[in-house]
């Protein structure tokens, strides 16, 4: 081989080397001034590598090590990206690796099952010039110091060079260099390590509840329905960004005076969710259990705990327990485990309209089909009912009009907005336009819920209306997790709740406290509960 021919090949290999390197955990950092930073782990690989003599089998192993932990990295950082962008957080491998069936299921129903495994496909095929590329450029560098002085001094050299990372990746030797891919490995490693040991906290906490055999729960609702309806990706971004403000704020001050002249008083407030971007179930079970459950392993780990969900205790005090899960199209074990009674999921709903792509129905489908399927009145008993709302679900195409609520019927009345307009995957090409179907989907949601809200105002239940969590980060543009949630009911009943402190109306005002969604419970419990002293202490 040429001199020049070799030095090329070298020249190539600590490229490749260098790219994998300095590739970023975050969108953001995708630019082109990533490529010039020097990673402190590129010199130490290299003298490594030229350190080993060439054919060896501790060379090999060396190259076949290296190779494996760079695309491990590559793979945790495409991870990163993911979970970055969908939920503003970093990957966590003890908890997230449900994502990938979950993900699956998710590009099934909006781009379909032929593009989905095109995209395996390609993801495949790069992941194998990845390797071939990783294990070509290892071995371009193995033996390149030669000779008695040259070789020990190259290892001396890369001995130093470890150091070196460790005192920058520890924080004790400021370096001009920075190892990042170093420092990503050894976050993610503490942050499993953590993550095991919060797990077993949890596990205690579950295990204590205040409220488990307390008597007489809930008995100044003295007969009232309560309905705790969750509105998808309902975040601040819809008080605080203008492309979402005007719209959204405006829904909410015009239904205020028309609740109000029905009867009906109103309280606004804030909630810090513990996620982002998805996972609603999450939400749904940290507001129900009054545990932050943050993750996939924590709501396994709230299931199989004694610890008594906002419906275990309701049913505890005789009142009937119900949940509308329009968004449940396979079987759904965990349902009872939380306390529900009643179950009606996509299937029990009667919908005999197209879908939304991944919203199975409208949200005034949803609310129809609940009033005619869950008994409600003096007759049937008290009712204490979850409603999650999907209208607002991405990927927000298309969306829907409010109709006159008697022409609902099987819900064939909305083919004329499921079946019009571009496909996600036209809509998602331009982002703007993907921020503007959130806009129309959230704003659809509230005016169903709220025309609800005021059909109902002649026996109206105590309604507890939420987000579950802000829309993805490139579509709220907001780094907060806030949710805003409202009371709307009878004024006798939201007088139960004046200690709290919230905005009157439906628009929460900037300064109102942020609670944590996990306090919600025991503060709604002992609002709406005559308990003991050492209970409501």
């Amino acid at each position: 081989m040429s001199a020049i021919r070799r030095a090329v090949c070298l020249i190539a290999a600590a490229v490749i080397l260098d790219l994998v390197l300095v590739m970023p955990n975050q969108a953001k950092g995708l630019v082109i001034g990533a490529v010039l930073r020097l990673p402190l782990e590129l010199p130490v690989i290299l003298l490594v590598l030229a350190a080993l003599p060439r054919g060896a089998a501790i060379s090999k192993a060396v190259r076949v090590g290296l190779v494996a932990a760079l695309v491990a990295m590559v793979a945790l950082k495409l991870a990163d990206i993911g979970t970055f962008t969908a939920f503003a957080r970093p990957f966590n491998p003890a908890v997230d690796l449900f994502m990938i069936e979950a993900g699956t299921r998710l590009g099934i129903s909006t781009i379909g099952l032929p593009l989905v495994i095109l995209a395996a496909l390609g993801g495949a095929l790069v992941l194998a010039v990845l390797i071939m590329a990783l294990w070509w450029a290892s071995g371009q560098w193995v033996g390149f110091a030669r000779g008695r002085i040259a070789r020990p001094l190259t290892g001396i050299a890369a001995g130093l060079g470890v150091l070196a990372i460790s005192a920058q990746v520890s924080q004790t030797l400021p370096l001009p260099w920075h190892a990042s891919t170093t420092y990503l490995a050894k976050a993610h490693w503490r942050s499993y390590v953590q993550t095991v040991a919060d797990l077993k906290r949890f596990s205690i906490a579950a295990a204590n509840d205040p409220f488990a055999g307390t008597p007489d729960l809930f008995d100044r609702l003295e007969g009232r329905d309560v309905l705790i309806v969750f509105i998808e990706s309902y975040g601040r971004a819809s008080f605080e960004n203008p492309l979402y403000a005007p719209t959204h704020v405006a829904t909410l001050e015009n239904a205020a005076p028309k609740l109000a002249a029905k009867g009906l008083a109103m309280r606004s407030g804030w909630l810090t969710s513990p996620t982002a971007g998805g996972q609603s179930w999450l939400a749904h079970s940290t507001l129900e259990s009054g545990l932050t459950i943050s993750d996939q392993t924590r709501y396994r780990a709230l299931l199989a705990s004694p610890r008594r969900t906002l419906f275990h205790l309701a049913a505890s005090a005789g009142l009937r327990t119900a949940t509308v899960m329009p968004g449940i199209t396979l079987s759904w074990p965990e349902g009872p485990m939380q306390g529900f009674h009643t179950i009606l999921a996509a299937k029990d709903l009667g919908y005999q309209g197209q879908p939304f792509n991944f919203v199975t129905m409208p949200d005034q489908y949803t609310l129809s089909a609940f009033d005619r399927r869950v008994a409600r009145g003096p007759d049937a008993g008290p009712l204490f009912a979850q409603i999650v709302l999907l209208s607002s679900h991405a990927p927000w195409v298309p969306v829907p009009e409010m109709i006159d609520w008697d022409q609902v019927g099987d819900g064939r009345i909305f083919d004329r907005w499921a079946l019009s307009g571009d496909p996600p995957k036209v809509v998602w090409r331009d982002r703007d336009r993907v921020r503007d179907q959130y806009r129309q989907a959230v704003d659809y949601s509230l005016q169903a819920i709220l025309s609800y809200a005021e059909r109902h105002s002649d026996n109206p239940p105590l309604m507890v209306v939420l987000g579950d969590h802000q829309a993805a980060p490139f579509v709220a543009q907001n780094d907060s997790r806030d949710v805003p949630v409202h009371l709307i009911g009878p004024p006798d009943l939201i007088a139960d709740f004046d200690a709290w402190g919230w905005t009157p109306g439906l628009v929460p005002d900037a300064q109102t406290p942020v609670w944590p969604m996990r306090d919600f419970r025991d503060r709604f419990i002992k609002a709406l509960s005559t308990l003991p002293i050492e209970v409501a202490q």
